[in-house]
């Protein structure tokens, strides 16, 4: 039960950033986002896939591989439209 909490929780919280990524890719334009927020966000999902995996957590490795593709994907958009 308590694992499907989890995965409940790893659903919602990385779905949030698909209507982002999906915006993004539309218009190409990230202006209104912060390249810091987005660096450290996206450095801080890598870090939680990595314990998530030495922890061996389902949630917490599948919330944040696909949450780290979602971020890293604005990120690139970022970095190359600004």
């Amino acid at each position: 039960m308590i694992t499907l909490i989890g995965l409940a929780a790893a659903f919602c919280t990385t779905v949030a950033f698909l209507p982002q990524v999906i915006r993004s890719w539309r218009t190409r334009s990230t202006a209104d986002l912060s390249l810091s927020m987005f660096l450290i966000f996206t450095t801080g999902i890598a870090l939680w896939l990595v314990y998530g995996l030495f922890m061996h957590d389902l949630p917490l490795i599948a919330a944040n591989g696909v949450t780290l593709v979602l971020s890293g994907t604005i990120l690139f958009f970022k970095l190359r439209h600004g």
